[in-house]
């Protein structure tokens, strides 16, 4: 099964998609990893999920990516008297440890180490930033505020603190555990919620030991201007457009989302724009053009995969929602600006042999008639560099670890083939001719260029590349001669 474009779509399962059928069809439709939202869904349900993708794995003989997004530590302030209260711009408000239920003049924030960041002049954004208080004093429990932007308030309503870097872990006692389940279970990737610093990755990573790629989401303000150092410690990156519009002006969003995803494609790690990106489809067939036009932007920027949310999980229209970005992604990379854009925003990174070898296998693909770029590796990372020039062939992953496969679903470009363990180059390329010829990328008049590392099985060695008839018997031949 063979997509027809470059930019990989991400998914997310819920009670709208939770059956092997709808499943199934979102697959078909140009799914390419599902997400699993730990916000939502017992581990019952989780596992139910899972077992369905491997087992739709297994039946279209497809490798698919599996992400989960654990949750992070929720903000939230306490109860009302009478369930909500008008806050009128101007007045005051009050925000403390108190457990007694609120009224219009204060209510509790049960989060001390809050209270403890916070400093006069501070904001607070409550439910999602329609109401916004401005920290006039504080102590270590409590804030006196004056309502800069006001409406109703009700019970349990989220808190966001865009200004400050608040102490506080990105995994809560409920992400350690989620944690620990998804990578018993055998995901792919998880995508870590709440960072704020480098530090937060590198905790994650230790308690997933290698058992899944971690993906840090850029949601905070506080992430942003640490970006460069997040990102050196993170597998992958996600934008997430709503948490950071919420935090910062909404204007400052669209080209923070362009300086993200160009940087995490210098360092050759997959980047997912996320958010409100078909957000009509939730309750209606037909996305709006401002959606497409959005779609299309992220895609123009070279993201690496773009995502469905409550569309897919939750939505009246889970595979019309897939069905719409898989077109809008043809009709985008079959446009020529789409290729001047790519080609433009291409940074040239020459530190390594590897960065050589696959610079001259796109250069030697675009110059001459060669059908892909085949790419053998260990860990992914050959196929990363590779993808990190967005090539205009397509690029074909051949490993023999099922989880490297998996991963590289995320990676633009990438077609993966899960192949036998080689030791010899001259087998690679046999592999590699007889995958580009099944799976319905060159005949046997045609070439591809093919890239691996001498010795084979050891990650990182990327140093040998061949321009390869997908005629066997010209291969014999030559080695004979």
């Amino acid at each position: 099964m063979r997509r027809m474009r470059n930019v990989k779509i991400v998914a997310t399962l819920g009670p709208a998609s939770s059956d092997y059928e709808m499943i199934r069809k979102l697959f078909e439709a140009g799914a390419d990893v599902f997400r699993l939202n730990m916000s939502h869904g017992a581990h019952e349900d989780i596992r139910a999920r899972h077992q369905i993708i491997r087992q739709i794995e297994a039946d279209t003989g497809r490798p698919i990516a599996i992400l989960a997004d654990l949750q992070g530590p929720k903000l939230r302030v306490g109860t009302f008297a009478n369930d909500s209260e008008e806050l009128e711009e101007g007045a005051s408000f009050r925000l403390d440890l108190s457990d007694a239920p609120g009224d219009a003049t204060r209510v509790q924030l049960p989060h001390p180490e809050i209270f403890a960041a916070l400093e006069a002049g501070a904001s607070l954004l409550i439910n999602d930033g329609k109401i916004r208080l401005k920290v006039e004093a504080c102590g270590k429990d409590f804030a006196d505020c004056t309502v800069t932007v006001g409406g109703t308030i009700s019970n349990r309503k989220g808190v966001n603190v865009p200004d400050v870097v608040l102490p506080l872990a990105a995994l809560s006692q409920k992400d350690r555990k989620d944690l620990e389940f998804v990578c018993e279970l055998g995901v792919d990737w998880l995508a870590l919620s709440f960072v704020q610093r480098p530090e937060d990755v590198i905790e994650a990573r230790a308690l997933a030991n290698g058992r899944a790629a971690i993906l840090a989401k850029i949601e905070k303000p506080a992430a942003v201007q640490v970006y460069d150092s997040i990102l050196a410690v993170a597998d992958g990156i996600m934008v997430a457009r709503g948490d950071l519009g919420v935090e910062l002006p909404v204007h400052a969003v669209p080209p923070i989302q362009k300086r993200l995803i160009r940087k995490a494609r210098a360092a050759a790690k997959p980047v997912i724009v996320a958010t409100q990106m078909l957000e009509s489809m939730i309750e209606s067939p037909v996305p709006t053009r401002a959606e497409v036009s959005d779609v299309a932007t992220a895609i123009y920027e070279g993201a690496d995969a773009i995502m469905l949310s409550a569309e897919s999980a939750a939505g009246s229209y889970p595979i019309e929602a897939v069905t719409t970005m898989n077109n809008v992604a043809i009709s985008v990379e079959s446009d020529s600006t789409y290729r001047d854009v790519i080609e433009a925003s291409r940074k040239v990174v020459r530190t390594s042999v590897a960065d050589g070898i696959v610079a001259a296998a796109r250069e030697i693909a675009e110059s001459a008639d060669i059908k892909a770029i085949c790419c053998f590796s260990q860990s992914g990372t050959t196929v990363s560099l590779v993808a990190r020039e967005r090539p205009r062939v397509p690029i074909i992953g051949l490993t023999p670890l099922v989880g490297t496969a998996r991963r590289l679903c995320l990676t633009w470009g990438t077609h993966c083939v899960i192949t036998e363990e080689q030791d010899r180059f001259k087998g690679a390329v046999i592999s590699a001719v007889r995958a580009a010829r099944e799976q319905g990328f060159a005949t046997e008049k045609e070439h591809i260029v093919v890239t691996a590392g001498v010795p084979f099985n050891v990650p990182g060695t990327t140093n040998i590349l061949r321009v390869a008839p997908c005629d066997e018997r010209l291969i014999h031949r030559a080695e004979a001669e």
